[in-house]
C-alpha cells in the first residue's frame, strides 16, 4: 500500500487555504471626511487636490459621486445593500488614481464580505493592491487573499500572480508558513493541468534549498511523487523517488519507493529479483509475499544460498510462517543444495575465467558470486560479461553495480547503473538512491570515528 499524499488530501489543503477569507480587510486609506461635504472654497479645494495628487493621484468628482452614497450605505445602521452590488462593480470602473483604488477597493472588499460575494472581495482586494498605497506589513496578507479568490474561480493563472506576491513579501500565519505557500504554487500549476510547470517549480525550490544548505521538507517530494505517480509521468517519478529517498530514507519510505516502481512496470523474474535484493537490504521486505515474489524469483535450484537466507530472515522477523507451503520447499530445496552449490564455485570460477569461457559461462559465475557475497569475484565476472557478445547489457550493468556497492565502491557503482536503460533503469535509479544513502551512513561513521579519537 503507497503512503503518500493523495490527490484528493492535496485538494483538502488548497480548499483549507482558500476559504480562510472570512473576515473583513480593513481599507488602510479612508476616503476624506470632506469629500461628503459641499465644497464651500473653490481654492482651498484645489490646494487640496493637489497635495492629493502629490502623494496618490487625489479623488475626481466621479469617483467622490459614486463613492460617497456607498459608503454612507455601508455605515448605516442595519442597511441592506444586497441591491447595490452593481453599483459597487461600476464604482470599480472610476478608479483611477493610486488614492481611489485604495479607498474604493477597500469599499468593494468589504462590501463583497456583507454580501458573501468571492468576485467582488476579488475585485474591491486587486484594486487595493493596484494602487501601490498597501502598507508594506500587510503585502504578504493582501497578496495572500487575492491568491485565494483567485484560486477559487480557478483563474489559476493569476493566483499564481498573487501567491508570489505572498511569498515574496514573507508572509506566514500559524498555521500557514513558506513551505506551504511553495506546494501551494505547484499545487496551482497541477490543478491547471501544467504538470512540467509544477514539477519543475518543485525541483526548483528543492534545489534552491539544498544550494543553501537549508532542509528540504519531505512534503515537496512526497507530493511530486504522488502527482507523478498518478499521471504516470516517467521518468520524472523516479526523479522525485530518489530525491525523496536521499533525504529520508525510512524502511517504510523506501517500501512505498520500491512499490511505485512495481506499479508501473511490468517486471521480469531476473528484474524482480534485483529489485527484491534492493528491498531486502533497505528493510522493505514487511508482507509474506515479499518473500514468495522474493524466493520465486532468485530459484532454491539455481541460487541456494541467497534463498536460504533470505527465508530464514522472514521467519526470525515472524512474517514468514512454516505454514506456508511454497516457502518450506523452496527452503528444503535450498538447504539440500547448498553444500554441492559452493563446492562448484572454484570450478566455475575458473571456467569463467578462461580465455575461451562463453558467455553463459561467465554470467552463472557472476550470478552465482553475488549470491554469496563475494563482490569482488561477481564485479570480474560481470564486467567480463559485458564485454561478450549478445549480454543482456542491462541486467549485466544492474548487477555489475551491486557488486561495486558491496565493495564500497560508491562513484563506481552510481556510475554504473547511470547507464542502464529500459526496463530496468527505474530499478537501477532506486539502487543509485541506496548508494547515496550508504555513503552518507559510511561518511558519518568516519566522522563519528575521528571525532571520538581526537577526543580521547
Amino acid at each position: 500500500m503507497l503512503t503518500l499524499i493523495s490527490r484528493k488530501r492535496a485538494s483538502s489543503f488548497a480548499l483549507a487555504i482558500s476559504l480562510a477569507t472570512g473576515t473583513a480587510v480593513i481599507a488602510t486609506a479612508v476616503f476624506p471626511t470632506e469629500a461628503s461635504a459641499q465644497r464651500r472654497d473653490r481654492d482651498r479645494d484645489r490646494d487640496r487636490d493637489q497635495e492629493q495628487e502629490a502623494d496618490g493621484g487625489g479623488y475626481s468628482d466621479a469617483f467622490r459621486a459614486a463613492y460617497v452614497p456607498l459608503d454612507e450605505a455601508m455605515k448605516a445602521e442595519g442597511g441592506d445593500i444586497t441591491s447595490m452590488r452593481a453599483q459597487f462593480e461600476q464604482l470599480a470602473g472610476v478608479l483611477n488614481t493610486s488614492d481611489e483604488k485604495i479607498a474604493g477597493g477597500g469599499l468593494i472588499f468589504n462590501a463583497g464580505i456583507r454580501l458573501q460575494d468571492r468576485p467582488l472581495q476579488l475585485l474591491g482586494m486587486e484594486n487595493m493592491l493596484a494602487s501601490g498605497k498597501v502598507p508594506a506589513e500587510q503585502a504578504g496578507r493582501y497578496n495572500f487573499i487575492a491568491y485565494q479568490l483567485s484560486n477559487e474561480a480557478r483563474d489559476y493563472a493569476k493566483a499564481r500572480r498573487y501567491l508570489q506576491g505572498a511569498i515574496d513579501n514573507n508572509f506566514t500565519t500559524d498555521t500557514i508558513n513558506a513551505s506551504s505557500l511553495r506546494i501551494a504554487m505547484a499545487e496551482s500549476f497541477f490543478a491547471d493541468n501544467d504538470l512540467t510547470s509544477g514539477f519543475n517549480y518543485l525541483q526548483d525550490a528543492i534545489a534552491d534549498r539544498k544550494a543553501s544548505g537549508q532542509p528540504v521538507d519531505e512534503q515537496w517530494y512526497r507530493r511530486g511523487v504522488t502527482v507523478a505517480y498518478e499521471n504516470q509521468v516517467v521518468p520524472t517519478v523516479y526523479d522525485f523517488v530518489t530525491m525523496w529517498i536521499s533525504d529520508y530514507p525510512s524502511s517504510t519510505n523506501w517500501r512505498d519507493a520500491i512499490n511505485v516502481a512495481r506499479n508501473l512496470n511490468n517486471y521480469e523474474g531476473p528484474e524482480i529479483l534485483d529489485l527484491f535484493r534492493l528491498s531486502r537490504r533497505v528493510g522493505a521486505l514487511t508482507e509474506a509475499s515479499d518473500y514468495d515474489y522474493y524466493v520465486e524469483a532468485a530459484d532454491a535450484r539455481r541460487l541456494p544460498r541467497e534463498v536460504k537466507d533470505v527465508i530464514d530472515e522472514g521467519m526470525a522477523a515472524g512474517i514468514v510462517s512454516s505454514g506456508n507451503l511454497f516457502i518450506t520447499e523452496a527452503l528444503e530445496t535450498a538447504t539440500g543444495r547448498i553444500q554441492s552449490d559452493r563446492a562448484d564455485l572454484p570450478a566455475l570460477e575458473r571456467d569463467a575465467m578462461a580465455a575461451d569461457a562463453g558467455l553463459r559461462t561467465v554470467v552463472a559465475a557472476g550470478s552465482a558470486f553475488l549470491s554469496y557475497d563475494e563482490f569482488g569475484k561477481a564485479e570480474t565476472f560481470y564486467q567480463k560479461a559485458l564485454g561478450m557478445a549478445g549480454v543482456n547489457t542491462n541486467e549485466a550493468l544492474t548487477r555489475l553495480g551491486i557488486a561495486k556497492l558491496g565493495l564500497g565502491k560508491y562513484d563506481e557503482a552510481r556510475t554504473t547503473f547511470g547507464r542502464v536503460t529500459g526496463n530496468r533503469e527505474s530499478i537501477a535509479k532506486l539502487w543509485i538512491a541506496y548508494a547515496n544513502e550508504l555513503e552518507k551512513g559510511t561518511a558519518g561513521a568516519a566522522a563519528q570515528s575521528a571525532a571520538s579519537v581526537e577526543s580521547m
